[in-house]
């Protein structure tokens, strides 16, 4: 079994301190980013970054539906982690300062990693999955966006 990893990656008119906190808001915010392929969010504990439990299913293909339940840490002061219960499935969030505006742009990423399966099966998801989940994670991105670099008011 192989690691498969995805990143996807944007650069954001907004203070990092507002992108995350508005990635750490699991009962408001964090709900508007995420696409369709997002089926049955829950917070099931928490809801406010580090404690948080929550529950959704991601069907990133047409076949294949993943049931994942994310404990949620906050390791350090840019990184928000989310780790499946039910799998090898880690998630990390990271906000650095983007460059220019003083201060006023980051740059955000989302790291997913996770022991893949052996096989003929294996190959076909470490073509496979990446891509469709780097697309799922684009729109995640331009939605995060789209809520932090709202004018004020």
């Amino acid at each position: 079994m192989a690691q498969v990893e995805v990143v996807a990656r944007r650069d954001m008119a907004a203070k990092p301190d507002d992108v995350l906190d508005a990635i750490a808001d699991y009962r408001q915010t964090h709900p508007r980013l995420l696409p369709e392929q997002f089926k049955d969010y829950e917070v099931r504990e928490g809801g406010d970054g580090e404690g948080t439990v929550l529950f959704f299913r991601l069907h990133a293909t047409s076949k294949r539906v993943r049931e994942c339940l994310m404990d949620v840490t906050e390791p350090t002061d840019d990184t928000v982690v989310e780790t499946d219960r039910n799998s090898t499935l880690v998630t990390t969030w990271t906000v650095v300062p983007g460059e220019g505006a003083e201060g006023a742009r980051s740059r955000v990423t989302i790291r997913s990693t996770w022991q893949g399966a052996g096989g003929i099966g294996g190959v076909f998801e470490r073509i496979f999955a990446p891509r469709a989940l780097a697309a799922i994670y684009d729109q995640v991105l331009a939605n995060l966006a789209a809520e932090v670099e709202k004018p004020a008011g």
